[in-house]
């Protein structure tokens, strides 16, 4: 463990350079401010950020009272003031449920996001307007354990656990911080997980007697698997983006570090396709579109997930996807090349309307066992032709830029 924390801890210069900077982006954007206060968010306001991630969170507060019944201004009226700051800096506006933004500043990425100031959850309007008072609920609470917190996102980023987004739908930063702050620890949360049942519930604010929680939980949060109440706000379901399959996922590494600990479960495994024993390999890098990464996760997914049922017939024996900035979509497959002719099954003899039909459609038919079958000629009977015809589907064009290369490994 000491080890592993070694390695993800920010070091001295790291810290030095993230106060430093988010120090001056502070200062300067706030001189600009009339109405609101921009202030630290997400893990950098926490403490709970690992080595080599410099993305920094900023929540602009605007005043309750004067923006409550107009949240929907926040971003229009911070967009001319960000530019006025930083006029030497491109702007990107990103929509959402309230648009943010993003920019470079002293080489560091930034998010930039309007929010209401309040004081407690039931004052938002929107989802963000609660974050400042996750990192006030964190920092109160997890001073002890901030260094399994950081061990704890390390494990779920090396096994594909990380992110709430609906193309990932695994732990939030967030709620691993819950977790690890009501548990005490990281290997004691591992040991937890192991009795879960499914709708185990979370409450570490200690919000409802027992599982009452499910009694008074909207049944529309109750979908995930396990019930992380929010400690700020008793009406959320904190891990409502969880799926079974990650919570599952989670459980069997837990399972496996406790039974063999080893420093290999929290480094990312680099998928290597030339050691997988296939018939053919594709891998077909993509240009993805502009955008929300949440939007722009689930566009990539489809597209995997479409081409995924298109290369059936080659027998898919592993497929993966990672994404960067760009996109890699891996198939490795037990046939590279189909028969060029098709046998398609068509109706019993009996059905004499709807073999009409099929034996108008299928020229080359003939009859067996009182049913009629038709000959069809496969048009792209080679992998990188199927591939490349898949590739030029509707479905796939309107949900990405643009196909860079395909290889056949």
């Amino acid at each position: 463990m000491k080890e592993v924390l070694s390695h993800i801890k920010p070091n001295k210069q790291e810290l030095s350079q993230f106060k430093k900077t988010s120090t001056a982006f502070l200062k300067t954007l706030n001189s600009k401010l009339k109405d609101a206060k921009a202030i630290l968010g997400g893990s950098g306001a926490k403490g709970t950020w690992l080595s080599g991630n410099f993305d920094i969170d900023i929540f602009v507060l605007f005043d309750y009272k004067k923006y409550s019944q107009k949240t929907d201004e926040l971003s229009n009226v911070l967009e001319p003031i960000l530019k006025k700051a930083f006029p030497s800096t491109t702007l990107n506006r990103l929509h959402g449920s309230r648009d943010y933004f993003q920019m470079k500043y002293q080489n560091l990425s930034f998010e930039i996001v309007p929010i209401l100031k309040i004081s407690k959850a039931d004052q938002a309007i929107n989802i963000t307007d609660v974050s400042p008072l996750h990192s006030q609920w964190v920092n109160k609470h997890s001073a002890k354990v901030k260094d399994d917190i950081m061990l704890t996102k390390k494990f779920c980023k090396a096994n594909d656990l990380y992110g709430a987004e609906s193309y990932i739908n695994g732990f939030s930063g967030y709620v691993l911080e819950i977790l690890v702050t009501y548990y005490g620890s990281l290997l004691k949360l591992f040991k937890a997980s192991q009795k879960w049942k499914i709708k185990e519930v979370i409450d570490a604010a200690k919000y409802y007697p027992k599982k009452d929680a499910l009694f008074h939980l909207n049944q529309s949060k109750l979908n995930s698997p396990l019930i992380v109440i929010d400690p700020v706000d008793k009406n959320r379901n904190a891990a409502a983006a969880l799926s079974i399959e990650k919570l599952s996922l989670f459980q069997q590494k837990a399972k496996e570090y406790l039974l063999k600990p080893s420093a290999s479960f929290f480094e990312k495994k680099v998928f290597d396709p030339s050691k997988i024993k296939a018939a053919a390999v594709v891998a077909i890098t993509i240009e993805p579109l502009k955008g929300k990464e949440d939007v722009v996760g689930t566009k990539l997914l489809k597209v995997f997930q479409f081409l995924q049922k298109e290369l059936e017939p080659f027998s898919i024996k592993e497929s993966h996807w990672e994404w960067e900035e760009e996109a890699v979509l891996y198939f490795a497959l037990n046939k590279k090349e189909l028969p060029t002719i098709e046998i398609r099954s068509g109706p019993p003899i009996k059905l004499t309307e709807h073999v009409k039909v099929f034996k108008q459609r299928h020229s080359d038919n003939y009859m067996e066992n009182s049913r009629i079958f038709a000959r069809v000629k496969v048009p792209h009977p080679k992998v990188e032709d199927f591939v490349k015809n898949s590739l030029q589907d509707k479905y796939v064009k309107k949900r990405i830029k643009t196909v860079k290369t395909v290889k056949i490994i």
